[in-house]
């Protein structure tokens, strides 16, 4: 069950979008056979024309546009973007909160710089558009 119950809409099912906001995050870099952590700046963007059908949104930042890959869960949708080199990114929007008005979700990146490994995962909400 969702935060509204058997009842609820799933995440996404009534809305073509969502305004995501994460304010809070962690990048982890690993480098010379340890890890180390700081804090990521805050993020935001937008996941537009969401077709669950053809499994297929869009990814909307100042910088343009992307291709994201949808995959359905219950009581979540996982949007996910194939970057550069095959790495991942992989925002996961939850059902609506209705105390917070707004679906929780995180979002993951997982990349690499100069062959070393990166990892970074925020938390923040997403609103229907």
């Amino acid at each position: 069950m969702g935060f509204l119950g058997a009842a609820s809409a799933h995440a996404a099912d009534t809305t073509p979008g969502f305004a995501c906001n994460f304010k809070a995050g962690t990048t982890l870099s690993y480098a010379n056979a340890k890890y180390r952590r700081t804090i990521a700046k805050p993020l935001a963007f937008d996941i537009a024309a969401i077709d669950f059908d053809g499994q297929k949104a869009e990814l909307v930042t100042p910088k343009g546009r992307g291709t994201l890959r949808v995959v359905r869960a219950i009581n979540a949708n996982h949007f996910l973007e194939v970057v550069g080199e095959g790495f991942l990114n992989i925002t996961t929007v939850y059902d609506l909160d209705p105390k917070a008005k707004a679906h929780p979700a995180v979002h993951s990146r997982h990349f690499g710089l100069f062959g070393e490994p990166v990892i970074a995962q925020y938390h923040g909400f997403c609103l229907p558009k």
